[in-house]
């Protein structure tokens, strides 16, 4: 058992509001791993530099996204336990004080060095509100991504910076995400910190946890034989070649061959989701391994395709249902 501090949160408020409980980082699987390394919004604050426009103008930096989502989920969830925010990075950008141009890499002291990550995804999560589904424990779970790449800093003044956010589930035995369109914006558009959480809010707000529960409690009802799984995994590795004229109509898939070998390893190894003893795989634990494959995402899409993981597996649900034919079953 993980030992834990209670601290007060990033903006002050009464203490029986809220309470954030610090982790250190465990062993077990993170969100996201990828290229993506083990951060700390303490670090992220004290060490990395901030981009900024030409004007000088900084960015919202990556410590200021997290303090917004922070904030606005200690309001909205006061007198729930809410965890220290869970951060990977990636895409480091490393440089060096001008006074130090001419040093080489040995003779550089601290001080010395800047660095800041291009990309940044965390989450965090909200212990205290937990469902069961299939025998999985699920964590109410907000986060978000951000990536300066996608950013013109080349502008000389403050213009539009995009930010992407999501409020679901995380499955507290595998650490898969569990999220879906309406727990989603993936192309918000902000030029400060104020309408950044008023973004932030707006989403969590209209957010409907019952009605998201209701759906993932439906997929363990409906399964695959090992004959359909076989077939939809044949199917999946022709979509990705079929012309562009042919794919009209066709509900897409957005994860690689790679990441559809994992799904069909798992299918056999996995020791939470894998098939049954007769071959079958319910779209619950079909869902699990297709976010687990997302795992190795790169930041920049992890979002997108945690949603599509959900959106294709209810496609799938809803041609088993008869609700509608599926190029992929058929």
């Amino acid at each position: 058992m993980e030992q834990t501090d209670v601290i007060m949160p990033v903006q002050p408020m009464q203490v029986e509001q809220i309470t954030i409980v610090e982790t250190e980082e465990s062993k077990q699987k993170h969100f996201i791993e990828a290229n993506t390394i083990m951060g700390s919004l303490q670090k992220i604050k004290e060490c990395h530099i901030i981009p900024v426009f030409s004007n000088n103008e900084t960015l919202i930096s990556h410590g200021d996204f997290i303090d917004a989502m922070v904030e606005v989920t200690s309001d909205l969830f006061a007198g729930e336990i809410i965890l220290q925010p869970e951060v990977r990075l990636s895409h480091p950008v490393m440089g060096r004080t001008p006074d130090a141009a001419h040093k080489t890499v040995a003779e550089l002291a601290e001080w010395e060095k800047t660095l800041y990550y291009q990309r940044m995804a965390f989450i965090i999560e909200i212990p205290s509100i937990q469902s069961n589904v299939n025998g999985n424990m699920l964590s109410l779970t907000v986060g978000g991504v951000r990536s300066f790449a996608e950013e013109n800093l080349y502008s000389r003044s403050v213009c539009d910076q995009h930010f992407k956010f999501f409020i679901g589930f995380k499955n507290t035995v595998c650490c898969n995400l569990c999220a879906w369109t309406d727990g989603y914006m993936g192309d918000v558009k902000v030029r400060n910190v104020g309408q950044l959480k008023a973004c932030i809010k707006t989403l969590l707000e209209s957010y409907n946890k019952n009605f998201h529960l209701h759906h993932l409690s439906a997929l363990p009802e409906y399964s695959l034989t090992e004959n359909q799984f076989a077939q939809l995994i044949g199917k999946i590795k022709m979509y990705q070649h079929l012309p562009s004229i042919a794919k009209r109509g066709i509900n897409p898939i957005v994860f690689g061959d790679q990441q559809m070998a994992n799904v069909v390893k798992d299918y056999y190894k996995d020791d939470s989701f894998c098939r049954d003893a007769q071959g079958n795989i319910n779209l619950w634990r079909f869902y699990n391994l297709l976010t687990n494959a997302n795992k190795s995402s790169y930041i920049d899409s992890f979002l997108e395709k945690s949603v599509a993981a959900y959106s294709f597996t209810e496609h799938i649900r809803w041609a088993l249902e008869g609700k509608h034919d599926s190029w992929y079953l058929n």
